[in-house]
């Protein structure tokens, strides 16, 4: 029985319009018919590789999810993303697609059934996640900063007079009818009705 042909993608990309691809498709090229496969071709031209987003990337990965690949090719690491966040992430979706990442002049696979090529992908998903928490670390930090200096951080407070929402509410509206005409939610008009009832009966 016959082993079924894999197909891999090709993917180029230069950074302005006057370069081309020509040499990194010729070297891709003869790598993916040296092992005999069928190839799917994207290209980026003329786009810089610290963008997360091009029509060619974006379309290889497409591929990728939809299993239409066994592998996607590059002639280099650097040809497929300069940002390393994005790179990582990258490669860690292809291998999670059950794809194979190769840089075919640089010796990087991403073969699944080799033990090495494992040992790099835990590699790079410990440097994703540790990049995540040092994210994770300056947010909380500048916000803690912030917070110090009497800024607000989070969403922006709503104002809204509650002295009016206490004169609809002797009115008769409802809790949700006040919400409506305020345009707050209901749950704030309850907070401040109650606020409000406290503060009278203080006052008393």
């Amino acid at each position: 029985m016959s082993k079924a042909k894999l197909t891999a993608a090709i993917y180029a990309r230069v950074s302005t319009d006057d370069q081309n691809t020509d040499m990194q498709l010729a070297e891709v090229r003869g790598y993916a018919a040296r092992m005999g496969w069928d190839t799917l071709e994207f290209v980026d031209k003329g786009i810089s590789g610290m963008k997360r987003s091009r029509p060619g990337l974006d379309a290889c990965m497409e591929a990728a999810r939809l299993k239409k690949v066994d592998a996607v090719l590059v002639w280099k690491l650097d040809r497929f993303g300069r940002s390393l966040s994005n790179l990582i992430e990258n490669i860690l979706l292809l291998d999670g697609y059950g794809v194979r990442f190769i840089g075919v002049t640089q010796g990087i696979d991403t073969d699944q059934k080799n033990p090495t090529s494992r040992l790099m992908i835990h590699i790079l998903g410990a440097v994703a996640e540790f990049e995540r928490s040092m994210i994770v670390d300056r947010v909380r930090s500048g916000m803690a900063s912030a917070k110090r200096a009497g800024k607000h951080c989070g969403r922006p407070v709503k104002i809204w007079r509650r002295d009016k929402a206490l004169e609809l509410r002797r009115q008769g509206l409802s809790n949700r009818e006040i919400a409506v005409k305020m345009g707050v939610s209901e749950a704030s008009i309850r907070r401040a009705l109650k606020s409000a009832t406290k503060g009278l009966l203080q006052a008393s």
